[in-house]
């Protein structure tokens, strides 16, 4: 049989997949993450012990909309990249927009502030961890998402790789701003970007092996 004769034979009859099942699947399997992270953030660190003054701050608000952009604007992407035709598009542009409009505000508080300020704006007092602590939470949510990426049929599989590790350390930074203390805005921007940057790193280089069908 020809190569075109068995394609054609094989694709007979097939029914068309529902328009939002890749984004249900992948809905799922964020939820199931996030339970998973957000236990494990509450059972090891703890909530902030000031939650309800930090709550009238707008920073603690600002931390939590950078980070559940960058998790919105993953996810759609991962909706396109987990598809065999799936192309960035729109949402590879978008999801830079809540890094560099965070970059701009680091950049303006940290020329604003007295020298003196300057290395507690950069380090603050979790420097040493805060990176760490949003990898570790990140990881039941990176594991949900490559489990159902590989039920899947991306083809871009480093870009799929790297846009699910993004997606997770945002979700992980989501959920670890509800510990951490850290209102500066340069501290974020190094700091809880360099935990998404590290999940991004490593589901590219684990997108490779790990989502080939």
């Amino acid at each position: 049989m020809k190569t075109d004769d068995l394609i054609s034979a094989l694709s007979t009859d097939l029914e068309r997949a529902p328009r939002h099942a890749v984004g249900f699947r992948l809905s799922i399997a964020l939820a199931v993450g996030i339970a998973v992270s957000f236990v494990a953030m509450w059972l090891w660190l703890g909530p902030r012990p000031d939650m309800m003054p930090a709550m009238a701050t707008p920073m603690f608000w600002m931390k939590l909309v950078y980070a559940l952009s960058i998790a919105a604007f993953g996810f759609g992407l991962a909706d396109r990249l987990a598809r065999p035709d799936g192309q960035g598009g729109v949402w590879r542009t978008l999801l830079f927009l809540p890094l560099a409009f965070m970059i701009v505000m680091a950049l303006y508080r940290y020329v604003q502030a007295p020298p003196e300020q300057h290395m507690a704006m950069l380090l603050g007092g979790s420097w040493t961890v805060c990176a760490r602590n949003i990898v570790l939470l990140s990881l039941p949510v990176f594991a949900a998402l490559f489990w159902s990426l590989r039920d899947l049929a991306p083809t871009r599989l480093t870009a799929a790789g790297a846009t699910a590790g993004v997606l997770a350390g945002a979700v992980g930074t989501f959920i670890y701003a509800f510990h951490c203390t850290e209102s500066a805005a340069p501290f974020v921007a190094i700091w809880y970007t360099l935990g998404m940057a590290v999940m991004g790193a490593l589901g590219a280089v684990l997108g490779r092996f790990l989502l080939r069908w």
